[in-house]
């Protein structure tokens, strides 16, 4: 389902879904609700102090084991809602030297 006129299309959930967000480092984690979900990131709705979402990148913890998890970038924060994307090997930005050593092998 499409809405919010996003490029990639979206799951709602119809059910209040527990998930963790968990600081990269594992210093902290705080309990969330999933409410959408899309290949590229997810809105959720934080529990507690959503402070500690201003780090560069954490962890969406989708299993109580912690065995399904994915890498997350905050993108916007409303209130107690917040949107994430999600980084993986694909579209992590490359640093600028990176950039100009892929430049000059060309």
């Amino acid at each position: 389902m499409r809405f919010d006129g996003r490029k990639d299309s979206r799951v709602k959930m119809d059910h209040r879904q527990p998930v963790n967000l968990m600081g990269s480092d594992g210093t902290w984690r705080r309990t969330c609700v999933l409410l959408d979900v899309s290949n590229t990131g997810a809105k959720i709705e934080v529990e507690g102090t959503l402070d500690v979402l201003q780090a560069k990148e954490f962890f969406l913890v989708l299993s109580s084991t912690g065995l399904a998890y994915r890498r997350c970038e905050l993108v916007w924060i409303d209130g107690t809602m917040a949107g994430v994307h999600f980084v993986n090997g694909d579209t992590r930005k490359k640093p600028a030297s990176a950039k100009a050593t892929a430049e000059k092998t060309k």
